[in-house]
């Protein structure tokens, strides 16, 4: 029944939780989240929530320490309460990018994050455009793994570009970008780079002929945006006309904002899964496209038992 439906939010992403219950027209649940003296988290669920079907809003973006230990702690004292199914809405997934032993004595922290999401007591996951889709693996429960593709599919068709071919930034991202490439009716291009340490990469060449075609870079993640103008400036010299970016999780740290004010790239086009800063606001070079009908969907669905394998386009 549609009146055992609540979602919860905790403050990583309070905007994106109200539009996803504006366009499932259902209110948010009413928690007290806040801190005591010492700074540990204290958290207090005010609604009923006994036999609810219970979602919790909570990507675990930065301050991703006090992001996870939020919903973790919320997962606990909606268990406690009774709940009768709990779904961690996870848009942006913190830690992925640690999702395997890259040198030795180093951690896998995706795996660390699953393993204290179920100690907690979740039921089901639901996320947005995981680093790797193998960490549903890292899971032994149901975890919906959604993309954004649809999201910039609309939106670039609306715009109807000309010429386009999709670039994935390095040899990672290679199926996102075909996929996008697959939908659009486009060619694809691949730029290899080298990665020497976390925030650091040099491109060494460029697989895919990009002249006279407006290119559009496609990733999950934008951090400190170096992989992202780099790709951008060797994409420009090799005769593209424009240069976008669609990323699906601006994490846009550090010297991010400055690089994408100085690059090439005429528009970054990110989603609202993590909230932008100030400054980001500020760049005239971002664009956001909402997430929210796609979250709202997905919970519906999943809240009346029903597929949503064609919400993957």
């Amino acid at each position: 029944m549609e009146s055992e439906l609540l979602i919860f939010s905790g403050n990583a992403n309070r905007e994106l939780a109200n539009k996803i219950c504006q366009y499932l027209d259902v209110p948010l649940g009413t928690a007290f989240i806040g801190r005591f003296s010492d700074g540990e988290t204290r958290i207090e669920i005010e609604s009923n929530v006994r036999g609810r079907d219970v979602f919790i809003i909570q990507p675990t973006c930065a301050p991703t320490n006090e992001n996870v230990m939020e919903l973790l702690i919320m997962i606990d004292a909606l268990r406690r309460a009774s709940a009768l199914r709990i779904t961690a809405v996870i848009p942006y997934y913190g830690y992925s990018r640690q999702e395997r032993k890259s040198a030795p004595r180093t951690p896998i922290t995706a795996k660390l994050i699953a393993d204290l999401l179920v100690s907690a007591g979740v039921n089901r996951i639901l996320t947005i455009e995981l680093h790797t889709g193998a960490i549903q693996g890292f899971f032994n429960l149901p975890v919906d793994h959604l993309f954004s593709k649809p999201v910039f599919v609309e939106h670039f068709t609306k715009m109807n570009l000309k010429n386009i071919i999709t670039v994935s930034p390095d040899a990672g991202g290679v199926e996102r970008a075909r996929a996008l490439a697959k939908v659009l009716g486009c060619g694809l291009a691949i730029v290899d780079k080298r990665r020497d340490r976390p925030g650091v990469s040099q491109v060494m060449n460029l697989i895919g002929d990009v002249k006279d075609k407006t290119a559009i870079l496609v990733d999950d993640i934008c951090d400190t945006a170096g992989s992202l103008t780099s790709a951008a400036a060797v994409l420009s010299e090799r005769g593209a006309v424009k240069v976008y970016a669609a990323i699906t999780h601006g994490v846009l740290s550090g010297p991010a904002i400055s690089r994408l004010n100085e690059s090439c790239i005429e528009k970054l086009f990110i989603t609202d899964t993590i909230p932008l800063s100030e400054e980001a606001m500020k760049c005239s070079k971002i664009e956001v496209l909402s997430v929210s009908e796609l979250l709202g969907k997905a919970i519906r669905r999943i809240h009346n038992s029903d597929s949503i394998s064609n919400l993957f386009i």
